[in-house]
C-alpha cells in the first residue's frame, strides 16, 4: 500500500473514531460520573478523561449501525432499533467496553511498575498503589452495573453480561500467561497466539460480538463477528509487537525496545529463537532505562536479518484478512467498511 493509499485509510477510519469518541466521551461522563469519595472515583476517570482511541466503543457502535443497515446521523444510540423489534442502549455497552479497558490498563501498568500512560502519569504514580488498585476494581464492578442496567431484552441482557464476565477472566488468564513466558525460552507460536488471544482480542471480540447480542442477531451473526473481533485483535498485538521495536522511542512514549529489554515473548522472538537467533543476547541489561539506541538498532537489525519481523507482519496481515472475511455475516454499507477499514488500520498505523 503506498503512503498516499494508507493515509486516506487512516483519514477515513479516525475521522469515524473521532466522531463516536466524541459520543463515547459524553457518555462517560454520564454513566461514570465523579462521587464520593471523589479521589477514588477521580482516579477511576484519570485514564478515561487523558484521550485514546475508544477503538474498541468505536468497533460496537460501527457493528450495531452495520447490522441494522441505519445512518449514523440519524442514529440514537441510547435508543437503538432491534432487528426483532423495541430498542436497546448500544451506547452503555460501548461505554462498559471502554470502563473494562481502563481497568485492565490500570492494573497494567502497577504489574509493570511503567511511569506514563496516554502521556500522563499512570494512575499509581499520580496518586498511589492503593488507590490505583481500588479505581481498577471500581472500574471492573462499574462496568457491568452500566452493561446490566442498559435498556435492551433481559435475556439479552444476561447473555451479554455472560460474554462481558468470560472477557475479563479471559484477560487475567492472558496476563498471568503473558508473565510466566518471561520464564521461558521453550514457548510455542500458539501458545503466544492464544495468550494475545486471551489478553487482547477478547475484548474486541466482546466489542464485536455483545451489540450483536443486544440486537438479536442469529447464532453465525454472532458467532462469525465474535471471530472477526478476536483475528484482528491478535493483529492489533503482533503489530503491537513489531511497532515496539521499529517506532523511535518519542513517538511510542516509552523506550524502543522494551519488550526485549523485559524479555516478553512475542511472535518476533519466537520466529527468531526458531532461526537460531540467540535471543537472550540482543541486549545485554534488563534495565529499561540503561539500554541504548544503538543497542536496540543492532538488535533490530539482527532480527531483520532472520525475517523475523517480516514473518510477524505477515501474520498480522493475514488474520485481518481473514477477520475481514467474517464481516460477510453484515449487510453491505458503509459502517461495514469501516469495520473493514478499522481492522487493515491496526496493521498499518504508524502509532
Amino acid at each position: 500500500m503506498t503512503d498516499a493509499s494508507a493515509g486516506t485509510l487512516e483519514a477515513q477510519v479516525m475521522g469515524a473514531v473521532e466522531q463516536r469518541r466524541e459520543l463515547v466521551n459524553e457518555a462517560i461522563e454520564t454513566d461514570l460520573p465523579v462521587e464520593e469519595p471523589e479521589r477514588l472515583y477521580e482516579a477511576a476517570r484519570y485514564l478515561l478523561d487523558a484521550g485514546g482511541k475508544r477503538l474498541r466503543p468505536t468497533v460496537l457502535l460501527l457493528v450495531a449501525e452495520a447490522l441494522a443497515d441505519i445512518d449514523p446521523e440519524a442514529a440514537d444510540y441510547r435508543d437503538f432499533p432491534a432487528l426483532t423489534g423495541g430498542t436497546v442502549d448500544v451506547m452503555s455497552a460501548a461505554v462498559s467496553i471502554e470502563v473494562i479497558q481502563s481497568f485492565t490498563l490500570i492494573h497494567d501498568d502497577i504489574m509493570d511498575d511503567d511511569d506514563l500512560r496516554r502521556g500522563v502519569p499512570a494512575v499509581h504514580r499520580e496518586y498511589d498503589t492503593s488507590t490505583a488498585i481500588l479505581a481498577g476494581d471500581t472500574l471492573y464492578s462499574k462496568a457491568f452495573e452500566i452493561l446490566v442496567e442498559a435498556e435492551a431484552a433481559p435475556e439479552r441482557i444476561v447473555e451479554a453480561t455472560d460474554v462481558l464476565a468470560t472477557t475479563c477472566t479471559n484477560i487475567c488468564e492472558g496476563q498471568a500467561l503473558d508473565i510466566a513466558f518471561e520464564d521461558r525460552t521453550d514457548v510455542l507460536p500458539a501458545e503466544y497466539l492464544q495468550m494475545v488471544e486471551d489478553k487482547t482480542a477478547v475484548l474486541y471480540g466482546a466489542s464485536a460480538t455483545i451489540p450483536a447480542i443486544l440486537l438479536g442477531a442469529d447464532d453465525r451473526t454472532v458467532d462469525e463477528l465474535y471471530r472477526y473481533g478476536i483475528d484482528v485483535g491478535r493483529a492489533f498485538q503482533i503489530q503491537d509487537d513489531v511497532l515496539d521495536l521499529t517506532v523511535p522511542s518519542e513517538k511510542l512514549g516509552k523506550q524502543r525496545g522494551s519488550d526485549l529489554v523485559e524479555d516478553k515473548q512475542t511472535l518476533i522472538t519466537l520466529h527468531a529463537r526458531e532461526q537460531g537467533v540467540d535471543v537472550d543476547s540482543l541486549v545485554e541489561t534488563d534495565d529499561v532505562d540503561a539500554v541504548t539506541e544503538a543497542e536496540i538498532d543492532e538488535a533490530v537489525a539482527r532480527l531483520e536479518d532472520a525475517g523475523s519481523i517480516d514473518y510477524a507482519t505477515d501474520r498480522a496481515q493475514q488474520l485481518v484478512s481473514t477477520g475481514k472475511d467474517r464481516l460477510s455475516v453484515l449487510p453491505d454499507n458503509e459502517a461495514r467498511e469501516l469495520l473493514e477499514g478499522i481492522a487493515d488500520y491496526l496493521i498499518e498505523r504508524g502509532y
